[in-house]
């Protein structure tokens, strides 16, 4: 199956409250499935978030949301120094380091993203966003099954993790070709969202090559 990449700038946005983080770009494949996606809040972020945001000093979140916004907007560059500058004051907060994660991945820096992405993790090891950034980072670099370890952590520390559920859906999918998986997953991934138009298309192409390739194997039995 051919892939097509692309970037989908609308997808590159933060999420302030949870201080994690989702953005990414997406590619094509049948149906224009995207390969990959990290998008914005709602019933995305984990529902540790919440918890999270309680947390976070007054003072503290205001210069994360305006590194954040920042982000939101485009200017990655601006974004870069203001996350590195809340890390000088703030270094325990990892939420600023998948962001940052976010920035080196989209400048395909991927040793600068590797090191994001530990950063947050040595701060908190099952922090969801982190690990499904780590996900994404593996499957760019072609480790399938590791990428696959990421993303299911991400979705046992967090079941509600949506974004989590739509990139093993994708990674079982197009990469490791586990057709009856992805459409576990998408289907997951529908229930979490709500109703999703391109996705709910998608389950429907892979109910019926399920089906298909069920079929086959009668046949061939």
């Amino acid at each position: 199956m051919l892939l097509r990449r692309c970037t989908e700038n609308a997808q590159l946005i933060a999420v302030v409250l949870a201080l994690l983080v989702l953005a990414g770009c997406a590619g094509s494949a049948s149906l224009k499935r995207p390969d990959n996606m990290q998008g914005s809040g709602g019933s995305g972020v984990p529902a540790a978030g919440a918890r999270t945001a309680r947390a976070i000093p007054p003072a503290v979140l205001t210069l994360f949301e305006q590194a954040a916004a920042t982000m939101a907007g485009g200017d990655y560059v601006d974004a870069e120094l203001r996350f590195k500058a809340f890390l000088l004051q703030y270094p325990q907060y990892p939420g600023a380091h998948v962001n940052l994660a976010i920035i080196h991945a989209g400048n395909s820096n991927d040793a600068a993203a590797e090191a994001a992405i530990d950063a947050a993790l040595a701060l908190q090891p099952d922090h969801p966003a982190a690990l499904n950034q780590l996900g994404m980072l593996l499957r760019r670099n072609g480790m399938f099954l590791e990428a696959e370890a990421a993303y299911l952590k991400a979705v046992t520390v967090s079941p509600e993790y949506a974004l989590a559920h739509y990139n093993l859906g994708v990674l079982n999918e197009l990469y490791l070709q586990r057709l009856d998986t992805a459409l576990r997953h998408f289907k997951t991934y529908q229930i979490l969202v709500g109703e999703d138009k391109q996705v709910a298309m998608w389950i429907s192409d892979l109910t019926r090559r399920v089906a298909a390739d069920q079929r086959t194997v009668n046949v061939t039995e």
